[in-house]
């Protein structure tokens, strides 16, 4: 079924051969003022206020809806149509155009709305394929991966009529206790500028709206604690927080951004029109939506104490920025009509809101003549027999699951290794932990099995997830394999700590498979609202991990996790550590390929791993105060620094002759280096560009990323590289908040991790300080000048 109109009754909002602008302005201009602002809500229809499984205030804010009430008016948005409880894909399709059609039908100009979902992770709904968590993808220093798995997610969410993706998550890890750490990309703003950029272009290209959110300084939380206050100062915010923003902006063209729940200094992200507009649009140029997570403009009123009534957080909201209230109407319906009734709020703030809304919908093509809401996934098929539509739709195929592995394989970080690993062929492994039997131990919070799944344990998983016993037993099929848990993941149970022991003692070697069980609101060990107290491995696993070390057997640790963990003695007594983060259906069949050596690993830390459990707040992007000083007994120096990762190839480095040892502030550095795999297998290095600016107007980190390439090399072959820097590189805020080039050396380093620098160059920068603005540089150039075979 399609809607279609005659020539002669064709209005101009429906005219593709009319102007984007004049479409929206007479379409404003027709709507009612009730029209108008159930465009800028959505609507949960799936969503539940009632038990324990609810997020917390969302039984505060699901007030009972009406649809029959609603629909006259319009409808701007259904939220999460497919990812609200477990449902088939094809009825699922069916379901959203049967509900795009009664919108349609139901209102007087009959405009579909925007359909939304989560993808932070893949397509979070039944059956769909679960990817690495965004900490995997940082891992992997790979964004072209990245961009092709994200391709795939939006191709598969729009098959079956879904327009916006919520994702990706942007924000900067400064506490690695908070529990969204397993959403973000990593602690250094330019991975996650890169890697997040990537993902953005993936999704757009396959005709999704992609929403970058927290907008912004979640992260920065007090204590690591899920939406607690933040107090920065404007350069942290400037230079770490707002950067990946920036960069993903210029260089993804995301089309709507969600604002953070957290304030900064007494400021909520929501009523914060300095960043909304004054930021965001004036400075940054950026037209899209912004729409609110979730319950985020009540929370005005409800959490943050700026609001006295609905209608007035709704004011605040729409005047900052805000376009469209998510996840379900709260304050932009009726509380919102009165406020403009009453002269509070100027129209013009709405038709501003609007605007935005109606040139999105007309982009997607949701108002053009021939618009059909039958998804490409639905095409051709008896739209009248539900049941023959079931298991028709496939949303992971075989390709999703190849290139779930490739992300696995490439995200997987050797940390340390004595020569116990690859594995040569045992007779008996004992194999101890929790995580070793748990086939959700690969997965994020934001996976539709981990997020909405277990409350329908009726419902089989949709998905295969063999567990690490699972594949290790098909990766050694000649072992004998002996399993043993332990204890759980956070139960603190220690009476399985004498089997654990004795079967190590009776193995040629052990693997210890601890971690986190991925949760939210505390029913997990990582996941939103799931921080932790230190980073002391959760339950009694550092004690099962001490005793099993004390066995004498040969020991491999084997993390699954959300965030990283000091581990104790075993960062010099294991014979190897390997370092997961959530890697996805595929993540146990890529480790058992680490361990076999069938997979050479090549991830390298997107965040630091600490020497002790509680040293945070801790990042590498730190200040000379914030390293180990004679002045504090705390030393928060790494275990193992952001970047470090090896494998079992190696690879020498050689300085090659670099650029000039001076450059204007409008200039460009140069220096060069030689990369030769010395091994006997092909491998992956990944050569780190790091800028250190010793002496600045401000203060400064000891160092900063600035750029990274995954070099593959076979035995013997060289690579020589040559990395220009632009000087626009090396900018920061100044003293008067403008960002500059400041003149001065800089000393660039080439390094196989942060705390592994290998060739260093130092460069003067002449002439004066320039003020660089949006358009100023962002990327190093990383040119291969030559390749050598053995």
């Amino acid at each position: 079924m399609s809607t279609t109109f005659t020539t002669t009754t064709l209005p101009v909002w429906r005219d593709t051969t009319a102007s984007l602008h004049d479409r929206v302005d007479t379409l404003v201009a027709e709507l009612t003022l009730e029209e108008k602002i159930a465009q800028l809500f959505g609507v949960w229809v799936g969503a539940s206020s009632e038990g324990g499984d609810v997020a917390p205030h969302q039984h505060d804010m699901d007030d009972l809806i009406d649809l029959d009430a609603l629909l006259p008016n319009g409808l701007g948005q259904l939220t999460r149509p497919f990812g609200s409880a477990p449902v088939d894909p094809a009825l699922g399709a069916l379901s959203l155009l049967r509900s795009q059609r009664r919108i349609v039908a139901a209102s007087r100009l009959g405009i579909p709305a925007v359909a939304h979902e989560e993808c932070l992770a893949g397509f979070a709904t039944w059956g769909a394929t679960a990817y690495p968590v965004p900490l995997a993808w940082g891992a992997s220093f790979n964004p072209d991966l990245i961009e092709r798995m994200s391709h795939r997610i939006g191709t598969d969410m729009r098959s079956v009529g879904i327009h916006q993706g919520l994702a990706p998550v942007l924000d900067v890890v400064r506490d690695a206790r908070w529990g969204r750490v397993e959403e973000t990309i990593g602690e250094d703003p330019y991975l996650v500028g890169t890697v997040g950029a990537a993902y953005v272009r993936g999704l757009e290209a396959a005709g999704i709206v992609s929403t970058l959110k927290h907008f912004v300084g979640y992260s920065a939380s007090k204590a690591g604690r899920n939406l607690a206050p933040v107090s920065i100062g404007r350069r942290e915010l400037a230079d770490v927080l707002l950067t990946p923003f920036e960069m993903v902006i210029r260089e993804g063209k995301p089309r709507s951004v969600m604002h953070a729940y957290t304030d900064i200094d007494g400021i909520p992200s929501v009523a914060d029109e300095e960043l909304l507009t004054g930021l965001l649009r004036d400075t940054w140029g950026f037209d899209g939506t912004v729409v609110a997570d979730y319950f985020g403009i009540a929370f005005l009123k409800m959490l943050h104490g700026l609001a006295g009534s609905w209608g007035e957080a709704a004011a605040l909201a729409l005047t900052a920025g805000v376009d469209v209230e998510l996840p379900t109407v709260k304050t932009f319906g009726a509380p919102l009509v009165d406020a403009v009734r009453s002269g509070e709020l100027d129209e013009a703030i709405v038709d501003r809101a609007l605007r935005r809304v109606l040139s999105q919908k007309i982009e997607l093509g949701l108002l053009d003549p021939e618009w059909d809401a039958v998804p490409e996934a639905l095409r051709g098929a008896n739209l009248e027999n539900a049941e023959s539509l079931r298991g028709s739709v496939d949303l992971d195929g075989s390709g999703n699951r190849s290139l779930a592995r490739e992300i696995a394989e490439q995200s997987i970080v050797l940390l340390t290794n004595d020569g116990v690993l690859p594995l040569a062929a045992p007779r008996r492994i004992a194999v101890v932990g929790p995580t070793a039997g748990d086939p959700f131990a690969v997965l994020g919070c934001y996976s539709f099995p981990a997020h909405v799944g277990v409350r329908h344990p009726e419902t089989p998983m949709g998905i295969e997830l063999p567990t690490l016993l699972e594949s290790l037993r098909l990766e050694f099929p000649d072992a004998e394999i002996e399993y043993i848990a332990g204890t759980t993941i956070d139960g603190g149970e220690t009476d399985g700590f004498d089997a654990a022991v004795a079967a190590a003692q009776g193995a040629d070697v052990v693997l210890v498979a601890l971690g986190d069980r991925a949760g939210l609101f505390g029913r997990g060990t990582s996941g939103e609202g799931c921080d932790a107290e230190s980073l002391r491995l959760p339950g009694a696993q550092q004690d099962l991990l001490e005793a099993v070390l004390a066995s004498g057997t040969p020991t491999v640790v084997t993390l699954l996790a959300g965030r990283p963990y000091a581990l104790g003695s075993a960062t010099t007594a294991a014979g190897a550590i390997v370092q997961t983060f959530f890697a996805g259906e595929e993540g146990t069949a890529a480790l058992a390929g680490v361990l076999t050596g069938r997979v050479n690993p090549s991830g390298r830390l997107p965040v630091s791993i600490p020497a002790t459990e509680g040293t945070q707040p801790s990042t590498y992007l730190a200040a000379p105060l914030a390293r180990s000083s004679g002045v504090s007994n705390i030393d928060p120096t790494a275990a193992f620094a952001f970047g470090h990762g090896i494998g079992y190839s190696t690879f020498e480095w050689t300085a090659l002759e670099h650029g000039p040892a001076s450059v204007p502030t409008d200039g460009t550095a140069s220096v060069g280096v030689r990369v030769r795999n010395t091994g006997t297998r092909a491998g992956t290095d990944v050569v780190q560009v790091y800028l250190a600016d010793p002496v600045a107007s401000v203060v400064r980190p000891v160092q900063r990323l600035v750029g990274y390439a995954r070099v593959d090399l076979e035995p013997g072959e060289s690579v020589d590289l040559s990395i220009s820097v632009p000087a626009d590189v090396t900018s920061f805020t100044g003293r008067s908040g403008d960002r500059i080039v400041e003149t001065g050396d800089i000393v660039l380093g080439l390094g196989a991790s942060s705390s592994d620098i290998r060739v260093t160059h130092t460069v003067r920068l002449t002439g004066s300080t320039r003020t660089v603005g949006f358009d100023r540089e962002l990327h190093p150039r990383i040119d291969e000048i030559s390749r050598e075979t053995a």
